[in-house]
């Protein structure tokens, strides 16, 4: 199952991201229990390109996170929370992805806020944006707030655990999607 190709991608426009970070743990989760690989991107990897208004004018860098999104077999996206919801720049990424490209992608949601109140973002932000997509979230979705995270890492054990968690629904997805093409 190696052969899948799991792009992670973070909203963030800038690094070291919390997001980011998040994101990572999740991908060092999947290579440990799974031995499934992932490339990571993030905003900062399409530039300032991506400010364009349609994909034709689309910088190289952009186009090619675009492309990487819809060319994934699955993917882990992680968002920072920005007074309720995903940043601008993270929805216009999917606002340029082209509407059947995720279909029956499995997807495993991740976001950070600075409090617990931004963890409905996932359930009342991020699912519905996938859901829109017709792709396959995972059940568990990892919400970390900023006091899971000391010195620039994520420390509890029970986020851990959820990621563990989200992770071997993930795996099961990639399974079953392996499975059925075969």
């Amino acid at each position: 199952m190696t052969d899948k190709r799991v792009i992670g991608f973070c909203g963030a426009s800038w690094r070291p991201s919390k997001s980011r970070t998040l994101v990572e743990a999740v991908a060092a989760e999947l290579a440990a229990r799974h031995g499934i690989g992932a490339e990571i991107l993030d905003l900062v990897d399409a530039g300032p390109g991506l400010a364009a208004f349609t994909r034709d004018g689309l910088s190289r860098e952009a186009l090619r996170v675009v492309e990487a999104i819809e060319g994934a077999d699955a993917l882990v996206i992680g968002s920072p929370v920005f007074q309720g919801s995903y940043p601008g720049l993270f929805k216009h990424v999917f606002d340029l992805v082209r509407p059947n490209a995720l279909k029956n992608r499995p997807v495993l949601l991740t976001a950070c806020g600075g409090g617990l109140r931004h963890s409905l973002v996932v359930e009342h932000q991020l699912r519905p944006l996938f859901g829109f997509f017709e792709a396959c979230t995972v059940s568990t979705a990892v919400y970390a707030g900023s006091a899971e995270f000391v010195d620039g890492r994520l420390e509890p054990a029970a986020v851990h655990a959820r990621i563990a968690d989200a992770v071997d629904q993930f795996a099961a997805h990639l399974k079953l999607q392996t499975a059925e093409a075969a």
